[in-house]
Order: structure tokens, then sequence, then C-alpha cells
């Protein structure tokens, strides 16, 4: 028998790209990889922390009934903006965000994700220099806008590729770690917006931001990420050179040149059509979802305007200090425990759902009693206890998003979950508490009103226990099936009779 690759094993430029790729591998292990793909999301919501902090968002100026007036601080003062103005600039993130976010995800079928990350990372960064540069509400509001569709790429595609790349017995606790950088973000950027608007001023904390993610944009084009399952690879244009292929004589060649299928290209609004179609179809998805919208109503109105309802109720003078310290210690107990939980008690659907449905509903009556305290020690006693069960659902939720609907659906699934928690969540919610405050002015009563919603999230999530939920992660989807087919009845055709 003739060996045709055997000189080519010992080749000194085969030997030295072999030793290259173990190198990457080496160095770029999942558990590295997951880390970046961390720190990319904790400065991402640093970055809403900032825009809610009290240092940078600041106060509207304010007079007396004698006429005297004081000058607002931070871009409520220094652009003159009303509660309900102050609140659409969260609201502009958010349009930027949930319009963003199916394209990205629909793009994902022709185009390397990673690479899309990279992509969305840098109108970020420039977006984030923007808002620093900002004179007036208008040119704020469109560089908000432009953050959320930056965000929009990251939020969409970084969660397959942590399901991927955890250990199947620590999914959840991976997933965790990631969705634990969003109340640590969060609350870190209280902290961070507090002290640099107070000593720098307001500008420089967008400035910082966009000098910490410039780095990662770099290395989001330099990284070669794993391939995301259900997914074909898109780099590989270069023809096989395997030792089969080597192999072939040009008679053999030429017939499987004939009898290889041109491959078919479906428009791509045609295939996001078909996709959004079969991911509406899962029972599953919708009912997690709604519990989700739910739930981010209230968690988007307490994290825009809590360090501004505690000064109110409670006159703290470092309301920053305090409901950053409080989200960051509590989100991390919180969301980790959570993960922690469902590894142990196995992670299926329907005990996930469970977990859900009793954390936000312990979590509800202990944040509703923190507010009807008096006693700003009591409050904090009972409201660190309520956080903690609150961040409880931040993986659960989305492990349900990526594991109800097959592979090549999940950067969908996170897109149309992003798009709907968003634009009927925290996209209302915040000019909503906003204008009701206007009208009420009354912290105590504004914040029992919204916390009072999460009872119904918990009962939402409380349905799918009872549902036929199947996961189907590893289920293939119908191009899979047909391009297995393909390969089959191609070997087939190309066997050669001894």
């Amino acid at each position: 028998m003739t060996n045709y690759g055997g000189d080519q094993r010992d080749s000194p430029a085969i030997a030295a790209e072999a030793s290259t790729v173990t190198t990457n591998k080496r160095f770029w292990t999942p558990g590295r990889f997951v880390a970046i793909l961390c720190i990319v999301n904790l400065i991402n919501y640093v970055d809403r922390g900032v825009i809610a902090s009290n240092g940078v968002n600041g106060s509207a100026r304010t007079c007396d009934a004698k006429g005297l007036c004081s000058a607002g601080t931070g871009i409520q003062g220094e652009f003159r903006l009303s509660n309900f103005q102050d609140g659409l600039l969260s609201s502009a993130f958010m349009v930027g965000l949930l319009v963003a976010s199916p394209i990205f995800a629909a793009l994902s079928k022709r185009f390397t994700p990673f690479k899309l990350i990279g992509v969305g990372l840098t109108v970020w960064t420039l977006a984030a220099v923007g808002c620093g540069f900002s004179y007036n509400f208008w040119m704020i509001a469109v560089f908000r806008m432009f953050v959320g569709v930056g965000e929009a790429s990251f939020i969409s595609l970084a969660a397959p590729y942590i399901d991927d790349s955890a250990p199947a017995a620590r999914k959840n606790l991976w997933l965790g770690l990631f969705y634990m950088c969003i109340p640590a973000g969060v609350a870190l950027g209280y902290v961070f917006g507090g002290y640099v608007g107070n000593h720098l001023g307001w500008r420089w904390a967008f400035y910082i931001e966009a000098i910490a993610m410039a780095f990662f944009v770099v290395l989001s084009f330099c990284i070669k990420p794993p391939q995301l399952k259900g997914f074909a690879a898109k780099e590989s244009k270069k023809p096989s050179t395997s030792i089969e292929t080597v192999a072939l004589t040009h008679a053999e060649a030429s017939q499987i040149k004939n009898v290889t299928p041109k491959p078919k290209t479906q428009n791509l609004v045609v295939l996001f059509g078909k996709d959004m179609k079969a991911l509406f179809s899962e029972k599953v998805f919708i009912v997690n979802v709604l519990g989700y919208i739910t739930y981010n109503f209230v968690i988007g109105a307490y994290s825009y305007w809590g360090p501004k309802a505690g000064f109110g109720i409670y006159h703290m003078k470092n309301a920053d200090m305090i409901f950053g310290g409080l989200t960051i210690i509590c989100g991390i107990i919180g969301t980790l425990g959570g993960s922690y939980v469902l590894d142990r008690i196995n992670a299926t659907l329907q005990n996930t759902f469970k977990l859900l449905a009793a954390s936000t509903l312990f979590g509800a009556a202990f944040c509703f009693a923190a507010f009807c305290m008096k006693n700003m020690y009591a409050f904090i006693g009972l409201f660190a206890v309520g956080e903690i069960l609150i961040f409880a659902p931040q993986a659960p939720v989305n492990f349900v998003c990526l594991h109800c609907v097959r592979p090549n659906l999940r950067p969908l699934s996170m897109a149309s979950s992003t798009v709907l928690i968003h634009i009927l969540g925290d996209v209302p919610s915040s000019p909503l508490y906003g204008k009701m405050q206007d009208r009420l002015k009354n912290w105590r009563t504004s914040t029992l009103i919204i916390t009072s919603i999460l009872f119904l999230a918990a009962i939402i999530w409380g349905i799918g226990i009872f549902m036929n939920s199947v996961d189907r992660s590893n289920e293939k989807s119908d191009d899979e099936v047909e391009e297995e087919e393909k390969l089959e009845t191609k070997a087939d055709n190309n066997s050669v009779p001894v």
C-alpha cells in the first residue's frame, strides 16, 4: 500500500504550524476566554451604573418658595432636564440595543460571530467618547443610543460562547460568573461615576470607560474563538489538503466535482423570518421571557432611580456608595448562589423555573418590607436580603433561553429576549417611574408601587413549572441534518470499488 501522506507528516512547515496551534490552544484556554468575556460585560454595565450615578447624572435645578434657585449638577443640571427627560436617556440607550440585537443575531448566520462582537465594541467605544463631548440633551441621547447598538452585539453572541466553553457540570456556574458582572458592573459604575463626577467632572467618566474598552476592542480582532455549536465555520474558504484529498486521482476529483450540489443561498430576511417563527413556537421560551419582562421592569427602575430614591427617602449622604456597595455584594452573592443551587439540584428546565419563581417571590417580599421601614439601617438589612434573592435568577433565566431552543437559534433567542425585556421592561419603566414621581412627589410610595410588580413575575415563572419542557440544546437543526445527508450521499457516490 502506498503511503501518500508520509512525507508531509515530517515537514518542518507542518510541524511549525502544529506547534503554533498547540501554543494558541494552551494560552487561550476556555477559562481565559470566558474571563475576557466577563471583563467586557463588566465594563458594559459599569457604563449603565455611571449614567445613573448622582456624580454623573446629577440633580435638577431647584427653586424654593422665595424664588431662590440653586444650580443643578451633572448631566441633569447642566442640560436642565426634567425627571422625564432624564429617564429618556436610559430609553435612548435601550432603543439602540433593541434595534441592533436581532440584526447582529441574523448577521451571525453569515459572518463570524466573534468578529461581529469586535465591530459592536468599536461602536460602543466611539459612542462613549461622544457622550463625553455632548453639549445638549439631543446629542447625548443619540450617543447613548449608539452605546446600546455597540452593546447589542455582545449581549446577543457572548452567552452561547460561554455555554459551549463551560464544562458540562459547571455551565450554570460559568454563566453565573458572566451575569454576576451585571450587578457588579452597575454597582462599580455608581461608585466610579460618583467619585469621578465629583472630582474630575461627569464627562471624564465616559472618557475613562472608553479607554478601558479600547484594549478589548483590539483584542476581539486578535483572538481566535472556539467554533459555536450549530454554526458552520465561516473562515474556512481554502480547499482541503488532507491526505485523502491528495490521494485522489484526476478522474475521482472530477467525479466529486460533478456530484457536489451547489450550496443554497437563502435571503437573510427570509432566513431570519424562518428562525423567528421557530423561536416563537417554543412555549417555554415565551413563558420564560414574559416573566423576564416583568422582572426587568422593576430591575430597570431600581438600577436607574435607586440612588436618587435612597437619597429622597432616607436622606443618605453617600447614596451612590451605599447602593453601589449593597448591589455589588448582594449581586455577586445572589448571582453565584442562584447558579450554584441550580447546578446542585440538576439543571433541568422545570427545576430552573422552580428556582426563578421562588427566589423572585421571596425577594419581592423582602424588598417591599424594606421600603416600608422608616429606619435606614432596617431598610439596608431587609433590602440586602431582598437583593440577594432578586439577583439569583440572573443566570438561570438565561440558561432557559439557551437550552429551550436548538443551538443555531441561541443567538436569536438571546437577542429576542434582550429586545423584549427592554422594550417592554426597563425602556418604559425608567421614564414612567420618573413621571410617577413627578406626580406623586413621594419616593417611598413610587418605589413600593414598582416593587409590587415583582410578585407578578414570580407568578408567571411559576406557570413554567407545570409546562412540558424539553432541553433542546443538543438537537440538530434542519440545515445540519440536510448537510449531513448531503455528505453521506457524496461519500456513497465517491466510493471506488476495490
